[in-house]
């Protein structure tokens, strides 16, 4: 144990000082002693002894710094002698290297989008305590509160200490040079001091801002305050017109402050509840609360739940079958994200296995290789701890060169993951752009590193026993190294091929997912369909419905008429929305009134709109141009409405009531359900509205063109400025891009590429794996199998010997790989549309490929085998 004494002794100086005082002392009393036995007298002989030694610090001081140089020079040695083996293997050294590079690549950058979503804080005060709140109500878990619901909830609950709301939205801003948009966010006046937000210039709102008295202020962002305002500082005071509001600019808001629930949101308004109070019905604001200290999600949920069954107590015309959902903000921020961020996770550790398993079988078999060399060096006197750090310091020098090589790859792989991110996503997820390399992911770098370095290490010492060095002078040759790879390095294969199998199987239902999604049925013909949204909420001579009625119709007849446009119609919302909204809560006539879980999608269409986008029409009639405000309010309902509040009923000419002070409105007809939300998200019920009858300032025109809808783009937007050029215009796109470039296709299409890359790269490292240890068997081999040729055997039969023991692995790794990849899909059975996690067909096709590719590579070896010459082989044994 010398070594190990040495290199502690660098670091405990006392210790070795004490040893050395001793060693001092024992050198002067033998000494003494022997003068003594001379004949000297005690006192002479101890004088004559110390005269002799010399001076005690000169000795103490050669004795550490040969202690010290000593264990450096030997650290030295080894370090030299690692890069010389490494050297004289550079095969062995690049794969090596390279195979745990790139598991360290995948699992470091997917890690960093990791880190930066669910593991780094929000920039917020008390960011755990931050709360997302919002409605639940038949048609899901969350949705907007009415402004006189925020109110009460803000006023009854006893968990939180602060509730806000806010919301988020494009209008239009009154400029010099005309009208453009903005992104805009209405918030309380609570809301930045909830979240510990100051103003890095001027001030907050001022509680009793918000209420209807009060004049209309606002703060705007550090950006806007550089290019609209160039930075000054006399921009508090001045004010700014959004959607013919006027507000004063009372603050700038800090450079780094973000809110994922607005996104990039330029102007912050102080709520004013002058245009939010007249119905508990209007659903169009978020809400968010900060729990008091130690109250738990749980408590809070239990709070706002009974809050908000006394409020349908007390309110059934609007509350009834409405509850409170409370969900941290965390979760309200990553969304679907989580998941996915979490599937790609296991995903790059299950290739970082797979690469640590290729690499030790690589040491195993190096090991096998130098078993003489080690046992020769053992019988020479090195100790085991030097060997022991022979190992160690050649799996540091593999696990560090692989480190920096993964870090940099890594580097580079971050950002071009960001670039994919649509922009419209990306603007919702400022915490993204700044994504890197930090110390976290610096940190979960080097643990990698430090655990492969000690597997490396371990690895092929498990190997080779100390106890049996002499053995090992005898065997080290081929036979053994064979014998004991066939054992140990096969398990390892069967490890790599289970692995490559969760993986193949992941990315296969993922890609069967995706393709479901993207040919689901979206209820119509989404082929050459163009859209663009139309604001003139900002325009006073739009105001009036009547007013509103005529512009649609200006506008149809002006687009009807462009070249290549076959039909066109208006809608409110346009389908395939990231997020689904608009619902109205109604009552059916001839039942109970107030009636739980009569809600539904509500949207206002054109007539012509369904024959534009191709809908299917189940039932009844579609609108006509007749049904305007003259005539009674007709609505057509989707399949789901009918299947779910008319079970077993004809619903056509059954009338809905929404409130005493209008008509009900009659079912004129049944069409097949639109997607009207995300593309993975149930259809729910909905029902649709003449626009003609229910009319709005903003509105998308949908036009369908004999051609590509790419190029009647401009046009649209051209001719509808021509009827009046302060309009607001935004959002044109075609159908299909709008499917292609949603929030729900890019999720599944990112996971389904992501974990279809590492697939790929998990089926080439284990077929790779495979190859290995056949092929390594076989030519441990040789001798065997020259011998069994010479005594008669066929080259089919030796064909059958080797493939039957890969075929064996192949079996055992597959059939593993099945039952764990059945229970890692059932785990994340949420994130496949249209898919079962047992998929036959996925899970048979993976199964084929993988044993086809293995087979394959286990060819090679076999064919090299069936070709030994049985005398050479015999000659060279």
């Amino acid at each position: 144990m010398a070594w190990t004494r040495r290199i502690t002794n660098l670091f405990r100086r006392n210790r070795l000082a004490d040893e050395i005082e001793a060693e001092l002392d024992s050198h002067l009393a033998l000494r003494a002693d022997d003068n003594r036995i001379s004949g000297m007298s005690p006192a002479s002989a101890r004088r004559d002894a110390r005269v002799r030694f010399g001076n005690p610090q000169v000795v103490r001081e050669s004795v550490t710094s040969a202690d010290a140089a000593l264990s450096l020079e030997g650290f030295w040695l080894d370090l030299r002698y690692g890069l010389r083996q490494l050297r004289r293997n550079p095969g062995f050294a690049a794969t090596a290297i390279g195979v745990l590079a790139l598991g360290i690549c995948a699992s470091t950058a997917i890690f960093a989008f990791v880190d930066a979503v669910l593991i780094s804080p929000l920039p917020y005060r008390d960011p755990a305590r931050i709360m997302g709140l919002f409605e639940t109500n038949p048609l899901g878990p969350r949705f907007h509160l009415s402004y006189l619901d925020y109110l009460d909830w803000k006023r009854m609950n006893h968990t939180f200490d602060a509730i806000e709301a806010y919301d988020a939205g494009s209008l239009a801003m009154q400029s010099p040079t005309g009208i453009e948009r903005v992104d805009e966010v209405t918030i309380s006046a609570g809301f930045l001091r909830t979240l510990g937000i100051s103003p890095l210039l001027g001030r907050d709102f001022r509680d009793g801002e918000d209420l209807p008295a009060a004049p209309s202020t606002a703060l705007i962002s550090y950006s806007v305050w550089q290019k609209r305002y160039g930075g000054q500082p006399d921009v508090l005071g001045k004010t700014v017109t959004i959607d013919n509001v006027t507000s004063t600019i009372v603050g700038v808001l800090p450079k780094d402050f973000y809110f994922a629930g607005a996104g990039p949101a330029e102007f912050w308004i102080v709520l004013h509840a002058s245009d939010k109070a007249d119905t508990r019905g209007e659903h169009n604001l978020s809400g968010l609360g900060k729990l008091k200290p130690g109250v738990t999600v749980a408590q809070a949920q239990a709070d706002m739940s009974n809050v908000a069954a006394i409020l349908a107590k007390q309110y059934p015309g609007y509350d009834d079958g409405r509850g409170a959902t409370v969900v941290p903000w965390t979760e309200v921020v990553t969304g679907k994200l989580q998941s996915i961020l979490l599937l790609l996770m296991c995903g790059a550790v299950l290739l970082l296995l797979i690469a640590g398993v290729n690499v030790s079988s690589l040491l195993l078999v190096r090991s096998e290789n130098r078993r003489r060399e080690i046992a020769v060096r053992g019988a020479l006197g090195a100790s085991r701890m030097r060997l022991v750090r022979q190992f160690v310091i050649e799996g540091l020098m593999l696990a560090a060169t692989a480190c920096v090589l993964g870090v940099g790859a890594a580097y580079g792989q971050i950002h071009v993951l960001v670039k994919l991110v649509p922009a419209g996503m990306l603007a919702a997820m400022p915490y993204l752009t700044q994504l890197g390399i930090n110390l976290h992911v610096l940190g979960f770098a080097l643990m990698v590193a430090i655990l492969a370095a000690i597997q490396f290490s371990l690895t092929p010492l498990f190997r080779l026993s100390f106890e049996t060095v002499r053995e090992g002078l005898g065997q080290g040759g081929p036979s053994a190294a064979g014998t004991v790879w066939r054992h140990f390095g096969s398990n390892l294969v069967v490890v790599e091929l289970c692995t490559a199998m969760v993986l193949l199987s992941g990315a296969g239902l993922l890609g069967r997912s995706f393709y479901r999604l993207m040919h689901a049925d979206t209820g119509m013909q989404t082929d050459h369909l163009a859209t663009l949204r139309i604001t003139a909420s900002s325009l006073a001579s739009y105001a009036k419905p009547y007013q509103q009625v005529a512009l649609s119709h200006q506008v149809l007849d002006e687009i009807r008429r462009l070249p290549g446009v076959e039909s066109a119609a208006i809608t409110r919302q346009v389908p395939l929305a990231n997020v689904a909204g608009g619902s109205t809560t109604f009552n059916i006539v001839g039942r109970p009134p107030h009636q739980t879980g009569n809600e539904a999608d509500m949207r206002q269409v054109s007539a012509g709109y369904f024959s534009t986008v191709r809908a299917r029409l189940m039932r009844g009639r579609f609108f006509t141009e007749h049904d305007d405000a003259t005539q009674p309010i007709v609505t057509i309902i989707n399949q789901s409405f009918a299947r779910k509040y008319f079970p077993g009923e004809d619903p056509i000419g059954r009338r809905l009531s929404f409130d005493d002070s209008q008509p009900a409105w009659q079912i004129a007809g049944i069409i097949d359900n639109i997607r009207e939300g995300p593309m993975d998200a149930e259809v729910g019920p909905a029902l649709y509205v003449p626009f003609d009858q229910v009319p709005d300032n903003v509105f998308y025109v949908v036009a369908r063109t004999a051609g590509e809808p790419e190029l009647i783009l401009k046009t649209l937007e051209q001719t509808v400025r021509r009827i009046n050029p302060d309009f607001l215009l935004y959002d044109g796109e075609t159908m299909d891009n709008r499917i292609e470039k949603s929030q729900s296709a890019y999720l599944h299409r990112s996971a389904a590429w992501l974990v279809g890359g590492f697939a790929a790269i998990a089926l080439l490292l284990g077929v790779i794996g495979l190859y290995g240890v056949i092929a390594y068997s076989v030519s441990q081999r040789t001798r065997e199998i020259g011998v069994r040729m010479a005594l008669g055997a066929q080259r089919s039969s030796v064909y059958a010997m080797v493939m039957g023991e890969a075929g064996r692995l192949i079996v055992i790794g597959v059939a593993a790989g099945l039952v764990c990849s059945i229970a890692a899909a059932m785990l994340m059975r949420s994130l496949l549309f249209g898919t079962a996690p047992w998929d036959v067909a996925t899970l048979t096709a993976v199964g084929v490929i993988l044993a086809a590719s293995a087979l394959t590579a286990s060819y090679l070896p076999a064919r090299r085998a069936a070709s030994v010459n049985p005398i050479e082989a015999l000659r060279v044994e």
